[in-house]
């Protein structure tokens, strides 16, 4: 495999499972330094781990992306760890509630906002200005297919993603005089344990018809597209909107 980030360093938030897990195990594969972050140190320690086993190069750290100073930290963190940073994947996020408008918890709705949105304003609040000083590079967000169509009973988590989509594009522009590129990425359904473990098999099966392909995604095949997102490859790309499901939004 092409060394796409040797002598590159790429944050990775929400780097300890997922989408997250497969992005970090990538760049390390194409010779990246790769901070791993999440609020699982554990588990984002064990990621850093496979990466080194596998011959790449990773430290990780722990981070609570809803609180801002815990992000600019990370950031620093991650500059004083590795000297640079060149990318980031704002990937963290959760599901929150999920119910009618009437019956969504106030404190909840917040606790969404602040993990799915607001970490990302942070996120690039941080990052933008050290990769402008390393030259120029790229962030990648983690929307979702939920960003572009709605769903029944998701309201915060649908809000969210679509929120998501605006602060991706003025971003883009904000920082596109100085070689920073920004663009999110749209998953479908993706087939990891979170799925396996909380769903039945009916409702998994639900899920799949839902995705023309036939199939649900794997989190290797959105870590190619996060990963040609994050490298050189889409020099030419910014402000973008990478959907990777499979035909759902296609219906």
């Amino acid at each position: 495999m092409a060394h796409e980030f040797t002598d590159k360093t790429v944050l990775v938030t929400g780097g300890a499972s997922g989408i997250g897990e497969a992005v970090a195990l990538q760049l390390g594969r194409e010779g990246a330094h790769v901070a791993v972050a999440d609020i699982d140190l554990a588990a984002a320690e064990a990621v850093a781990q496979k990466v080194v086993d596998a011959g790449g190069s990773a430290q990780a750290t722990t981070v609570d992306v809803g609180d801002p100073e815990a992000v600019k930290a990370m950031v620093e963190w991650t500059v004083k760890t590795f000297g640079h940073l060149h990318g980031a994947f704002n990937n963290a996020g959760i599901g929150g509630p999920s119910a009618l408008p009437e019956d969504i918890d106030i404190a909840e709705y917040h606790k969404l906002m602040d993990v799915n949105l607001h970490s990302v304003f942070y996120g690039i609040k941080y990052q933008a200005p050290e990769i402008v000083k390393s030259g120029g590079g790229s962030i990648v967000n983690t929307s979702s297919i939920l960003g572009l169509v709605g769903e029944v009973g998701v309201l915060p988590y649908v809000t969210s993603k679509h929120a998501l989509v605006g602060m991706t594009k003025a971003s883009a522009l904000a920082y596109a005089s100085q070689g920073v590129r920004v663009n999110s990425v749209h998953p479908g359904y993706i087939n990891t344990p979170l799925l396996e473990n909380n769903l039945e098999p009916e409702a998994i099966a639900g899920l799949t018809s839902l995705h023309p392909i036939g199939r649900l995604g794997e989190a290797e095949e959105v870590a190619e597209v996060v990963c040609f997102l994050l490298s050189d490859r889409s020099s030419f790309v910014t402000g973008s909107q990478y959907v990777v499901d499979g035909g759902y939004v296609t219906r």
